[in-house]
């Protein structure tokens, strides 16, 4: 499999950057919320000192052409070298896959002031963040402050903590990612148009001399997804009902992969499942379900046996790769957000969108797609629930079948999908979306699936998703497939029941008791839910 394509103008170091895997022994916490708090001051490179900066692409310019490890030529410098063995100064690095750390002020003794370069060819889009320090010490208190952040909420007032990854740890007693940080807050730092937030951690580093990195969730860049899909290719077995092929390839040139998964003999009247990931870069959680859902529909499993006899699964695991390799948060390296560009796609500008959409087009033509479900992640709401599509108009029924597939899969996962979470709304600023885009084409059952960064406030927890709890996620959405697509209907005939009342006790707390909630709009039945933060969905 090829090398990582990048634009020309960004900058790539040699090494070769991989993390372990571990599940920590116990669930890691929610840390206290702090309060609100505004900034005093403004940062600026005259109260420290500059100790790193890598130069950013130019705003305005346009991704031109791209080559196997980025800018030609001898690379730059662009954190400031140590000037005695004493000397504690972090040495930040994030030109690697995923990274994308622009500069760094070192504005105290440990004390760091960072700006995230935004998606590129774009001014904006910070959320992610993915970056490497050195040159560590134990005993000290650090501080961090990324001073950039685009959103104005954030699940880090709400408990979030990052994530560090320490080598040492890794290396001599096998730690992964964990949650770190004390005195974690989110908050407004500039009064300026447009508005920028800061988030702000204290931290004290596990060993001496150390090299951790710092992410907002749990990595899984474009080259992860190339070694699992030549560890699948290899494998005697699974390659016999999985076939991996290129979708398109993207802007840069780097491979779109779609895998398609079957059983063997004949697929005369086999439905379709269309399912794909990492649209948004950012949200690296969308890509650990996805291999979840991979590793147990290819599995020896009797229900993924029977899954794979029922149906064909057309599978893009990371529709965005370009956006996953140069650490954009939420574009493509066109500069805009791929998934509010199904309807009005160029294969040229958004080859993934497009080749994805006519795929599923032509399975349309040919039989019936049951299902697609897109995977996301989400920074504001806690969690794990569904995007759907309830446009209003339609039978009680039809509406109704459109809330049976989150509510069971609910009951599947009841310490980590919230129903009450779930919104059906059809609003015009999402009709660019691949949920609604392939619910217009007639894939009647139409989802996103979003995964919230932080983790689960269900089922007496009150802690963050480890990768396991993201990975079964994926065994989750099989298992309720199975359900939804069971010949016996009772389990069905259930949730339609359930689905029902829960509505019409929704609209009876706000209509009294005269009234239908199949006469009523999907705005309305949604403005009557308390706490209702539609409009804010990542999408």
């Amino acid at each position: 499999l090829p090398a990582p394509r990048w634009p020309v103008e960004c900058e790539v170091i040699q090494e070769t950057i991989k993390h372990i895997e571990w599940v920590p022994p116990e669930p890691e916490p929610f840390c206290p919320p702090m309060g609100l708090e505004q900034a005093l001051d403004t940062f600026s490179e005259e109260q420290g000192t500059v100790v790193y900066h890598s130069c950013p692409v130019l705003q305005g310019s346009r991704f031109t052409c791209a080559r196997v490890g980025g800018a030609p030529g001898p690379l730059s410098s662009p954190a400031a070298p140590l000037t005695s063995p004493q000397d504690t100064t972090l040495l930040f690095e994030s030109r690697f896959e995923s990274g994308n750390l622009q500069k760094v002020i070192k504005v105290g003794p440990y004390e760091y002031v960072l700006t995230l370069r935004p998606d590129l060819y774009t001014a904006k889009h910070t959320q992610w963040f993915y970056f490497r320090v050195q040159n560590t010490r134990r005993e000290p208190l650090y501080r961090f402050t990324i001073t950039n952040m685009a959103k104005p909420r954030s699940l880090y007032g709400q408990g979030l903590r990052p994530l560090l990854y320490s080598q040492q740890d890794a290396q001599s007693h096998g730690i992964g990612w964990r949650r770190v940080g004390t005195n974690v807050r989110y908050y407004r730092g500039s009064a300026g148009e447009p508005p920028e937030f800061r988030l702000s951690w204290t931290v004290r580093f596990p060993h001496d001399g150390d090299t951790c990195f710092f992410a907002a969730c749990y990595p899984y860049t474009y080259s992860d997804l190339q070694r699992y899909l030549r560890a699948l290719v290899a494998d005697p077995v699974r390659s016999r009902y999985c076939a991996v092929r290129a979708l398109c390839r993207s802007l840069a040139g780097n491979t779109v992969y779609l895998l398609t998964i079957t059983g063997p003999g004949s697929t005369a009247g086999k439905r379709v499942v269309v399912v794909s990931a990492r649209v948004h870069p950012g949200e690296s959680g969308g890509s650990w379900a996805m291999r979840g859902f991979l590793n147990f529909l290819l599995s020896a499993h009797t229900e993924a046996q029977l899954l794979r006899r029922l149906f064909i699964f057309k599978v893009v695991p990371m529709l965005n790769p370009d956006g996953v390799v140069v650490g954009n948060s939420r574009c493509s390296l066109a500069g805009r957000d791929p998934n509010r560009a199904y309807r009005t796609a160029l294969p040229g500008s958004f080859p993934g969108v497009w080749h994805l959409r006519a795929m599923v087009q032509r399975m349309l033509a040919e039989r019936e797609v049951v299902l697609y479900c897109d995977f996301h992640g989400h920074s504001r709401k806690n969690n794990v629930f569904m995007y759907g599509c309830d446009a209003g108009g339609n039978s009680a029924g039809t509406r109704l079948r459109q809330r049976v597939f989150p509510l069971m899969l609910s009951k599947n996962a009841p310490d980590k999908f919230s129903f009450a979470s779930c919104k059906f709304q059809v609003q015009k600023s999402k009709e660019g979306t691949g949920r609604v885009s392939m619910w217009r084409l007639g894939v009647s059952h139409s989802y996103t699936l979003e995964v919230a960064f932080s983790g689960s406030t269900l089922g007496g927890r009150s802690s963050h998703f480890s990768v396991e709890d993201l990975e079964s996620l994926g065994r989750l959405l099989c298992d309720t497939l199975l359900d939804f697509c069971d010949p016996a209907p009772a389990k069905l005939q259930q949730c339609l029941v359930e689905a029902d009342s829960l509505l019409q006790e929704q609209m009876g707390r706000e209509l009294g008791s005269g009234g239908s909630w199949s006469d009523v709009s999907p705005s309305e039945l949604e403005s009557s839910t308390s706490g209702s933060d539609s409009s804010v969905s990542n999408g």
